[in-house]
């Protein structure tokens, strides 16, 4: 695996583990709802997830992450969009998909000097 992958692996994983962190054990949608700052940083890392994706891909078109396009999708939505995002559907990635495209990436980047 070339380096500007695993540096890109490294920033998902990153941005996954700074959520966790914003979070704490406050993982009540409430508490993110009604939290304007949580709500910003959490979709930053969304952004920055998407980002990073989206050029580990272009870079490696095969590489194994379930649910890239959406993923991008997302960035891009939180991106140009701003208006029209979801507090549900943002939750839902965070509470349902994050831990696992953590367990993806931390088996991508383990498995990267193969």
């Amino acid at each position: 695996m070339i380096d500007e992958i695993r540096k890109c692996l490294t920033d998902i994983l990153v941005s996954i583990e700074s959520i966790d962190n914003y979070l704490e054990n406050n993982r009540l949608f409430e508490i993110y709802q009604t939290n304007k700052m949580l709500r910003r940083a959490i979709e930053r890392e969304l952004e920055i997830i998407g980002e990073a994706t989206n050029i580990a891909l272009r870079l490696e078109p095969t590489l194994s992450i379930s649910n890239a396009r959406r993923i991008v999708d997302t960035r891009n939505r939180i991106i140009h969009a701003y208006d029209a995002v979801n507090d549900t559907v943002v939750w839902s990635i965070v509470i349902k998909h994050l831990p696992i495209l953590k367990m993806e990436i931390v088996h991508l980047l383990e498995n990267s000097n193969d």
